[in-house]
């Protein structure tokens, strides 16, 4: 019967717009929470099959759930390194658990990036969801695998223990003068057994006095930090008669630890290298005819080679026996070493080596790499994240703390790095906001409130009819 029909359809209006209420209210509710994907519930109507001709069976209305996952939120600031956010498609990989995660446990997606460091040093966020990346072993690559989850493993920034660099570059700014006059009575090339610059720095009685000297700090395999100097000598005039000249633009050089103890020296103990330093006209200098760089260099760097120690051979220089340490190549770059006719001075030296240090801090960047922060300066790369990108995000299928599992709907999952092949990037020290706005959720709280009035007005009307209908036999 139409009354009866009509009666059905009011209850349907109902049920519909009571679950469109729920949908607004959640809304609402998570109007603050980080990554939220509003819900809408949208209306279809049900057609039913009509029996006679110039009768209407009304069939209702149903409520259809959509959620609006692929929405992208505003991107805001945060105070913390470990907030992040995701601009573009993706979702970070996550599990209920850091430690002991096996191939068995769940992952879920989330693009909740509030994480922090907890106390046993995974990074969790605000639902206690553990982020997932890839390793990254000390060789730098990452074993990256667009489909298996198992690959990925929850993120641990405090389980990794001290770090040492060993010093494998020095950079030198320094001026030698032009217009140094030789040194009277100094050597026409300081290598001799007990005349070197190396020994005037253990016994100025025995040594050779250098014009000018500058000094570098070396780190070893185990942190240890050796003073290593560098002394020039001017050549002085040949006495005669007949007087000779000394080389033009030329420089005695010697390169040695202090103390001499340290390493096993060439000539004399702790001397690592010497030969002459040659400048061109202007003032920059000559590679090719500096013996201190090699025979016939190319470019002004000096690469000492220290063997290990105790040493695997007897070709010197090594480190000495007992300081037990790997051997190592530290390449001393003077690019911006110049003679001009201005006083002896240093304008810098960096190396980049670094001592023991502990881990400060941890950042992210744009690309998904995750680096512990050490006090002594040093970042050491530690994972890489993966994003997983969906063909129909807004297939997946909610789940508790705002995250999401998929479905057929959703289709398969590939996991891609930060920035490449379609998916987003990092956006660190950052938050996504949710995409619920207030004013349309307000506006359809009220229609939704109208329309819920207007179904139970058409129940209480088919039900006066009904009344009307019993009381003809009356």
């Amino acid at each position: 019967m139409s009354i009866n029909s009509a009666m059905l359809a009011g209850v349907s209006g109902l049920v519909a717009n009571s679950s469109a209420l729920a949908a607004i209210s959640d809304n609402i509710a998570n109007v603050n929470t980080v990554a939220y994907k509003r819900n809408q519930v949208n209306f279809a109507n049900v057609v039913t099959a009509q029996a006679a001709t110039g009768r209407y069976s009304a069939g209702g209305v149903q409520g259809l759930t959509r959620q609006y996952v692929s929405q992208q939120g505003l991107v805001q600031s945060a105070t913390s390194a470990t907030d992040l956010a995701i601009a573009g498609d993706g979702f970070f990989v996550v599990a209920d658990k850091g430690q002991g995660l096996t191939d068995t446990d769940g992952r879920k997606f989330t693009r909740a990036g509030s994480f922090s460091v907890d106390a046993d040093g995974y990074l969790k966020n605000n639902a206690n969801l553990y982020l997932l990346g890839w390793d990254i072993p000390t060789n730098g690559v990452a074993d990256i695998n667009p489909s298996d989850l198992t690959k990925l493993t929850a993120i641990n920034v405090k389980g990794l223990g001290a770090a040492v660099s060993k010093t494998t570059e020095v950079i030198v700014n320094a001026n030698l003068d032009k217009t140094q006059t030789g040194s009277t009575g100094a050597l026409t090339y300081s290598n001799s057994t007990n005349k070197s610059m190396a020994d005037y720095a253990k016994d100025p009685t025995t040594g050779t006095k250098p014009d000018f000297t500058l000094e570098m700090n070396v780190v070893d395999s185990t942190g240890g930090s050796h003073k290593v100097v560098m002394a020039f000598l001017k050549p002085a005039d040949a006495p005669g008669p007949p007087v000779v000249p000394a080389p033009a633009n030329t420089w005695n050089a010697e390169v040695y630890a202090v103390p001499d103890t340290e390493v096993t020296g060439i000539g004399q103990p702790g001397q690592l290298a010497r030969g002459l330093v040659v400048f061109n006209p202007d003032g920059t200098l000559k590679p090719g005819s500096s013996t201190l760089l090699g025979a016939g260099a190319t470019d002004p760097i000096l690469n000492l080679v220290m063997g290990p120690s105790p040493p695997a051979t007897t070709t010197a220089p090594n480190w000495s026996t007992a300081a037990g340490v790997e051997g190592q190549t530290v390449a001393i770059k003077l690019d911006g070493f110049t003679q001009y006719a201005s006083a002896s001075t240093v304008d810098s030296v960096n190396g980049n080596g670094a001592s023991v240090g502990n881990v400060v801090g941890v950042q992210v960047d744009e690309n998904g790499i995750v680096s512990a922060l050490y006090d002594n300066s040093q970042v050491r790369k530690i994972a890489q994240l993966g994003l997983a990108v969906f063909p129909n995000a807004d297939g997946l299928q909610s789940v508790s703390g705002n995250a999401y599992r998929p479905t057929i709907g959703s289709g398969e999952f590939v996991l891609k790095q930060p920035g490449v092949g379609g998916a987003g990037v990092i956006s660190p020290s950052s938050l996504e906001a949710s995409t619920v706005d207030l004013s349309s959720e307000f506006t359809g709280l009220i229609t939704t409130q109208k329309a819920y009035s207007a179904s139970s007005k058409i129940i209480t009307t088919a039900d006066q009819m009904l009344d009307e209908l019993i009381n003809i036999i009356r």
